[in-house]
């Protein structure tokens, strides 16, 4: 099954204009950012791309998860890399720093298995696979365990 998505935008002006982009449930301001020579209003392709590529690897790890029936928070932080080099910008890499915790009884072979799916899920998410061979991906995954006075209530 084939799914279609949309954007509209309409952009009036140069380089160091802006617009505003409509898709779905988004609506925002876009130009190029301020550390690129832009005008820095509201969002950017480069944010935007890091966006997709981090939703999608967090989306499809907690997927996987579920599926294993590995209860986890993953909280993520993801970077990127862009290189400017006479004037030719180049997205070089993103990298994705997951930390999965865990409940106090998640079984050994879980946490194993929760480790692995951190890599898996860079390999299968869609974005990831439509950026492979043009930007590095990496993945720094921190699979730890809760508290278990945390677990019960005792500490936030």
């Amino acid at each position: 099954m084939i799914h279609h998505f949309q954007l509209q935008t309409t952009w009036t002006g140069g380089r160091n204009d802006s617009a505003t982009i409509h898709a779905g449930n988004l609506q925002t301001a876009v130009s190029i950012p301020k550390n690129m020579g832009g005008p820095g209003i509201g969002t950017n392709p480069d944010e935007m791309l890091l966006g997709a590529a981090a939703t999608c690897y967090i989306i499809t790890l907690a997927a996987m998860l579920e599926r294993s029936g590995i209860e986890a928070q993953i909280d993520l932080q993801s970077h990127a890399q862009v290189d400017v080099t006479n004037g030719v910008f180049t997205y070089k890499r993103i990298t994705h720093m997951p930390t999965i915790t865990l409940a106090v009884k998640t079984e050994a072979r879980k946490r194993d298995v929760a480790q692995r799916y951190a890599q898996k899920a860079e390999e299968t998410c869609m974005i990831s696979k439509a950026l492979r061979g043009n930007v590095d991906i990496d993945v720094r995954a921190i699979v730890t365990v809760r508290d278990e006075l945390e677990e019960r209530g005792f500490i936030e």
